[in-house]
């Protein structure tokens, strides 16, 4: 007598669009998925203390093995500006063209640095904090903000020696000084964008966080940190598009707008035309374009 085996019909595996309509149909979702752009700003909002306090924290730990402390956070912009004075002033003469030389310098290297240390701490804001991506859940973007903010809390810090320096030097306290809160406002909406930006490439490269000092200590040789872009191009010797492009480039504006707000010897014909507009456009163009191009690749950070 023989015996018939019966082999069970082979099972179809579910496809992704079943597997996509049974979740929908329990209400689940994807694990990390990017929310919706509103949905992302509201979250992040809500946020707000952890990126006030996650920058706190940051700042304080900063220097804490160094034996002067916070002491560094005004000695190493000023250090950076006696060694630009002695090269681009005393050297090269740059003083000598430049009335209030040294407020005029000291003044150009803060602002710079608080750009310069935007962007460097934003390329490491997704992979250098992996562990805390990876931990907990919230709004990614918290993070490249929050170094942004970090870099600001120190240039404020710092302002009381530009202010010392700039009495010293005889540059008297003015009205205009009020102008340099809403300079600062829209720099810092700039640095937050950029360093968006740098942290979405950083998180994919690592290899930006190593290209970006060569990018920015070329940017800052063009930006006028230590000479005088009026001086140079008062004399129409260059031609007009490099003048326009150095006008216009976005850390010399932020740059010219808190010297025209500090040093009553800089005037307004000393700042390039339409110079408020040039710095609201690039604190937008950064801050709402950089803020969108982060939020796309939401859900891939910290993952592979």
């Amino acid at each position: 007598m023989s015996q018939v085996l019966h082999t069970p019909p082979p099972t179809r595996a579910p496809a992704d669009d079943d597997l996509a309509a049974l979740a929908a149909r329990h209400g689940l979702s994807v694990s990390g998925a990017r929310p919706s752009l509103p949905e992302y700003v509201r979250r992040l909002w809500a946020r707000r203390h952890f990126i006030a306090a996650f920058a706190t924290a940051k700042l304080t730990a900063q220097y804490s093995q160094a034996k002067l402390g916070q002491v560094w956070q005004v000695m190493t912009p000023l250090l950076n500006a006696a060694v630009y004075y002695f090269i681009f002033g005393v050297l090269l003469g740059t003083k000598h063209n430049v009335p209030d030389y040294v407020p005029f310098l000291v003044t150009g290297v803060f602002i710079w640095t608080f750009t310069q240390s935007s962007i460097m701490a934003g390329t490491r804001a997704i992979s250098g904090n992996l562990g805390l991506v990876r931990a907990l859940h919230f709004p990614r973007a918290a993070l490249p903000i929050s170094f942004a903010l970090q870099q600001l809390q120190q240039l404020l810090f710092s302002m009381a020696a530009l202010v010392v320096i700039l009495l010293c030097f005889g540059v008297p306290v003015a009205a205009s000084w009020a102008l340099a809160v809403p300079a600062l406002v829209l720099q810092f909406t700039f640095n937050a964008g950029v360093s968006m930006i740098v942290a979405r490439m950083g998180a994919k490269t690592p290899d930006i966080a190593q290209l970006m000092p060569f990018v920015l200590r070329t940017w800052m040789y063009v930006s006028g940190v230590m000479w005088s872009i009026d001086k140079v191009t008062a004399d129409d010797s260059l031609p007009r598009l490099v003048t326009v492009l150095l006008q216009l480039n976005p850390a010399a504006v932020y740059i010219d707008l808190m010297r025209f707000a500090l040093i009553d010897s800089f005037r307004a014909d000393a700042l390039p035309p339409h110079v408020w507009a040039a710095a609201t456009g690039w604190a937008l163009l950064a801050g709402v374009g950089g803020f969108i191009y982060f939020w796309k690749a939401e859900e891939t950070y910290g993952r592979g």
